[in-house]
Parts: C-alpha cells; structure tokens; sequence
C-alpha cells in the first residue's frame, strides 16, 4: 500500500513498506524524527526519496488530494473556527463516532475553547476519520493520538481505529511512547535511532 524508499528529511533517513489493513508502531526517544517522519509522508515538509501510495509517487498527486489519502494526525491538532462542528465536512456523519469515543452527539455545537485536551484529542481523531469521502483514508499517521486520554477513552480510540482498518484497510503508522500500547494496537514495530529507521522484534 505505502512504500517508502530513501526517504530523507533531516538527519532521519528511512525505508519500510506499510501493507492494507496493518498497524505499524512507530517509537523512539524524544527528538528522534518520529515527527518528522510523518510530516514528509504527508508531504507536509520537504524531503527527498520516493513515496509511493498503491504504487503512485507523491508528486504525481497533488498535495491537497494526497493529504486527503494519508492523513496526519498531528500531537496538538490545530482548531480554527468557534465551535466543534464547523470543523467537519458534515456533524451529522462524524456524531456517530464521537458517541463511539464517549462524547455525546450533541458536541458539535460546543465551543472550541471550552474543550478538555482530551475531548480535543478525541474529537481530532474523528475528524481524521471522517475529513475525506468513504471509504476514508488510505493511510493514517497518528502521533500520539491517545497521550492525554484516560484507560476508557484510549481503548475506545483503540478499537475505533482497530475496527475502521479492518472495515477499509487502511494503513495505520502510529506514534507511542507506550511499549505496551504498541503491543496491543501492531503486530510489527519500527525504532526510530541515530537517524535511522529500523525494525524491531518486539515494542522497544
């Protein structure tokens, strides 16, 4: 699905393959590239070497229509509007999903800044679900997406994601500090280290 040859950004360097329906788990010390990383396969920052989604390289798909394929998922998501639901194609298809994540339907009309980090964080992931038309994104890169969520919630956005890869076969790259996190959401690892990409046999 997602091949990665040669990738450069920085001092990070880095080739892997991710397949239909897998969850990659991505971990390394702070500083490492895991950011940057995910910002160059979003095309969010220039980088060099080949990025091929289901056998097309990036540049052969303009960047708002690649974004709208791999998605990131930022640490801090950004908000720009007053209330929860303008930040939505339409409320109507992602308040299903935000009741799967425990909010309550009616949370689109919440003001923004009266959110919780964790209802912002939860509310983001909806949003990464649901930006584009199903069947959805082709890949999803989260970092950190459940760092300020309590046991309940993260396992909730853990079987969402979970459930939305094995409905679609979306591609999940995800970002932990979280070794057994890591077990539980993939089943390959990847170490960011020296620069370097590389894969682990068991979460680091």
């Amino acid at each position: 699905m997602l091949s990665v040859r040669g990738l450069r950004r920085l001092h990070l360097a880095a080739s892997f393959d991710l397949v239909s329906g897998e969850c990659v788990a991505l971990r390394g010390p702070s500083g490492a590239g895991k950011t940057q990383l995910l910002r160059a396969l979003a095309d969010l920052d220039p980088n060099e070497g080949a990025v091929l989604l289901e056998g097309t390289a990036s540049e052969a798909i303009p960047a708002p229509l690649w974004r709208g394929r791999v998605v990131y998922l930022a640490a801090e998501p950004g908000w720009w509007a007053d209330t929860v639901g303008e930040h939505f194609p339409s409320w109507s298809s992602a308040a299903a999903l935000a009741e799967r994540l425990g909010l309550p339907a009616a949370c689109g009309v919440w003001p923004i800044q009266q959110l919780s980090t964790g209802e912002r964080l939860r509310l983001a992931l909806v949003r990464a679900l649901v930006s584009v038309p199903p069947p959805g994104p082709r890949v999803l890169l989260l970092d950190e997406p459940t760092a300020g969520l309590d046991e309940v919630a993260k396992a909730a956005a853990e079987a969402l994601i979970a459930e939305r890869r094995a409905a679609t076969g979306m591609g999940v790259l995800w970002v932990t500090h979280d070794a057994t996190q890591a077990g539980r959401v993939a089943r390959r690892w990847l170490l960011v280290r020296n620069g370097l990409l590389e894969e682990s046999p068991a979460p680091p």
